[in-house]
């Protein structure tokens, strides 16, 4: 079984119609095999929801309630669920900031986190961010763009 973790940009190229990615997220979901797993953690529920809400998503901003009702949707999917951290993302996540400590970083705090989680997980991190794509490859951690 395979286990993908979608980054926040995924999951609204997934949600919201006539999202600039949307096509290609579809697409890649589209040839998930049935038996595979795509995992949202608290962070991705919680950006998935607030994004939802807000106009910066790209569709018609949704209620609070409405933007809940979407994330519920996507878990009536048989792959797709929620998990919580697992005791070894913290040390994941340290480690992941380490490899970025003489840099300014004030966006790698939140990609380190979902590096550090898919790993943990034993999931490949989906993602449409082609920085955040080629960090991860170059420091052997799986991730993929969909196509």
């Amino acid at each position: 079984m395979n286990s993908f973790f979608p980054d926040l940009n995924v999951w609204l190229a997934l949600a919201v119609t006539g999202h600039p990615h949307s096509s290609a997220a579809w697409s890649w979901l589209n040839s998930v095999k049935e038996s595979s797993r795509l995992v949202f953690s608290r962070y991705t529920q919680l950006g998935f929801v607030r994004l939802l809400s807000h106009s910066a998503a790209g569709g018609k901003p949704l209620t609070l309630q409405e933007s809940v009702a979407s994330y519920r949707q996507w878990l009536d999917d048989p792959r797709v669920e929620f998990r919580s951290e697992s005791r070894s993302t913290e040390a994941e996540l340290w480690e992941v900031l380490g490899l970025h400590k003489n840099q300014p970083a004030p966006q790698f705090a939140g990609d380190a986190y979902l590096l550090a989680f898919a790993r943990a997980q034993g999931s490949v991190l989906v993602t449409f961010d082609k920085a955040l794509h080629r960090f991860a490859l170059a420091n052997d951690y799986a991730a993929i763009i969909p196509r």
